[in-house]
């Protein structure tokens, strides 16, 4: 800028760095009742910096005609030839003119930035557009792409956040296909937003401005993350999402926590997918950088401050949630396995499972080195210590109980961290979830154990950490906790039955079982059935009328209950008659309501397919066996 003397131009420089502090710095102390005081004094400065600015344009004796009506597309959607035209027309980034449009443009980026922090989205919006206005007259070169970018990263903030999702979406992504072109045609680290207001002595090193580049870029693919998450494109969001993580810590810029969190949230996506060693990658990684955050301060701590008490419990908390997002690895993982193995009635498929050890043999050496060569976290201090924790937990679906217990254990182990912090004490929704995910660890260990008696104990396990709560709970306040865990309870104590059942036929026929495991038995039969009928009595209305129309959330529930309500009395083993035909009679009863209810709702019939079509068939036989009952009691009478 010519026409302006070195000390005017200090004086400028000044006045920036001076607004710069007012908005990073003092804002942080200004009192609640007047939150934005030191950003609207950096406002005024920011106005002066431009009267200034504009005072000297005519002076510089550059003619703007040739540089004007250049592209007024106010969406900044990538559109056919608008990023040619924004590397060929327009001034050159060090030519006076080229310098001066820029600050002026700058000035009205920082003024955007300035309103939309203080809630002032529509004049926020004018100045961003103003700034993107100004650009049109200046190509992308080393001088100006940084402004470039930054300022289509804020519009895109900006409309996002109105919920105008491809608005947002067009000026991100043109914000990245600028940093694509320019890193492919020059790459030389650009000038930054800062230096159009510093002296010579105070600009910033090729390194400082590298990294700050960088990290606008960083923010471009954060922002689109969010947006193809909004937009259901979940595949490339936690592509976008990958990739900013693992560039944050590649320029050492994030918060371990929040960094963390987001590691550990993103694992859960891939976990879904089935892709187990990137889930595994995400939380190993997670749980490094967490410990980066240090200790959470001891809770008897002398004079602990609030401050330091909310980071305590923040602290605890964001590891506990980590915690939770390794045993849906862990669990998922089992139950994934499970699916693979079984056979057509549920049990482990022992050809199968062999013919897959072979397989992996094979396979998993070659596969495991492809695939880690594309996704690796971690800086040099990192590196190690995420690799070193992925070696202890596998991210091959297990194929027998010795590799599937290792899985549990991991899971177990984060159930106890997690339960730490997530305690009944105010967290009740959420220690029951952790108390049913560990209880579905049990239930997907069970699978895999081969000897029965073991495996009625870890459904016992299972009982045991849910029978209490579900009693206790308040059935007002959490019905559908209640109506899940009652539900749960009823499968395991059938489960359990069965088994014991399996177990008693190994050692003797039917019809000679002792009545210690008739005794047993019948128990396991008629706590599975009480709890069925709790489920089925928490949908009768206050007067106990049953609903005659079952909601979507609540139909194959009902219906299932009911059916195993009707095998469960079938199968009660009892020598008195009178017993016998009330038994059948509610079992009659149970499976008569699955048929009628789905001829009355014939959508219904698609929810339960089998009960439907075995309720039909017991439906059937059972008034012949009821009536042979009859006669025997009246022939003995």
């Amino acid at each position: 800028m010519a026409s302006l003397g070195s000390e005017e131009w200090k004086a400028i420089c000044d006045k920036f760095t001076n607004a710069q502090n007012l908005t990073d710095v003092e804002s942080r102390n200004d009192p609640e009742n007047d939150p934005f005081r030191s950003k609207y004094k950096a406002r005024e400065i920011l106005r002066e910096i431009h009267c200034s600015l504009k005072s000297f344009e005519v002076s510089d004796g550059e003619e703007d005609s040739g540089a004007e009506g250049g592209d007024q597309r106010p969406t900044g959607q990538p559109v056919d030839g608008l990023l040619e035209e924004l590397f060929e027309r327009g001034f050159s980034g060090d030519s006076p003119a080229g310098q001066r449009t820029a600050r002026l443009a700058a000035v009205e980026y920082y003024l955007g930035v300035n309103h939309v922090d203080t809630e002032e989205l529509s004049a926020g919006q004018e100045h961003l557009m103003n700034c993107m206005k100004l650009l049109e007259r200046c190509r992308v070169t080393t001088e100006s792409v940084s402004l470039f970018i930054h300022v289509r990263n804020q519009l895109g903030i900006l409309w996002a956040g109105r919920d105008e999702t491809e608005m947002a979406q067009g000026f991100l992504e043109t914000a990245e296909s600028i940093y694509l072109r320019y890193m492919k045609e020059d790459g030389s680290p650009p000038t930054d937003l800062v230096e159009y207001f510093t002296t010579n002595e105070k600009m910033l090193t090729h390194q400082e401005r590298g990294k700050k580049f960088e990290l606008a870029y960083t923010h471009t693919m954060y922002y689109l993350a969010q947006v193809y998450k909004n937009l259901g494109q979940t595949e490339r969001a936690a592509t976008y999402c990958h990739s900013t993580l693992q560039r944050q810590l590649q320029l050492n810029q994030f918060s371990p926590m929040e960094w963390a969190l987001n590691a550990a949230t993103l694992s859960q996506y891939y976990i879904t997918k089935g892709y187990y060693m990137e889930g595994r990658h995400c939380l190993s990684a997670a749980t490094v950088i967490s410990a980066l955050a240090g200790e959470a301060p001891s809770e008897a701590a002398a004079q602990e401050s609030e401050i330091e008490s909310e980071r305590r419990d923040q602290l605890r908390q964001k590891r506990a949630e980590i915690a939770r997002c390794w045993i849906k690895y862990c669990l998922n993982l089992l139950q994934d396995a499970k699916k693979v193995l079984q056979d057509n009635i549920g049990e482990l498929d022992t050809d199968l499972q062999e013919d897959l050890k072979r397989k992996r043999r094979l396979e998993e050496e070659e596969e495991e080195k492809v695939r880690k060569s594309a996704l690796r976290f971690g800086s040099e201090d990192t590196f190690d210590s995420i690799a070193s924790l992925e070696e202890k937990v596998s991210c091959l679906l297990p194929l027998d109980f010795t590799e599937a217990r290792n899985i549990f254990l991991v899971g177990q182990n984060n159930v106890t961290q997690a339960k730490e912090y997530f305690q009944m004490d105010g967290y009740v929704t959420d220690h029951i979830e952790i108390l049913q995910d560990h209880s579905a660890l049990f239930r997907a260990l069970a699978f895999f154990e081969e000897d029965v008696e073991r495996r009625c104990k870890m459904h016992k396990r299972r009982v045991d950490m849910l029978e209490t709560i579900c009693i206790e709970l308040n059935a007002q306040y959490y019905l559908m906790v209640r109506r899940q865990l009652m539900f749960e309870l009823a499968e395991t104590y059938n489960e359990m039955m069965d088994l014991k059942l399996t177990l008693a036929n190994r050692q003797a026929d039917t019809q000679s079982l002792d009545n210690h495991t008739i005794k047993k038995f019948n128990h396991l039969c008629s706590a599975s059935a009480k709890y069925y009928q709790m489920f089925l009595d928490s949908l009768c209305s206050p007067e106990g009328k049953f609903p005659e129309h079952l909601e979507e959330e609540v139909l194959r529930p009902t219906l299932v209950a009911r059916f195993r309500l009707a095998r469960l009395h079938s199968r009660l083993i009892c020598s008195i008659p009178l017993t016998q035909l009330d038994n059948l009679s509610k079992s009659l009863e149970n499976y008569k309501y699955v048929v009628q209810y789905c001829e009355a709702h014939p959508d219904a019939a698609a929810t339960v397919e089998t009960e439907l079509e075995l309720s039909k068939e017991m439906a059937g036989l059972l008034p012949l066996k009821i009536n042979r009952l009859k006669a025997r009691m009246a022939a003995n009478n």
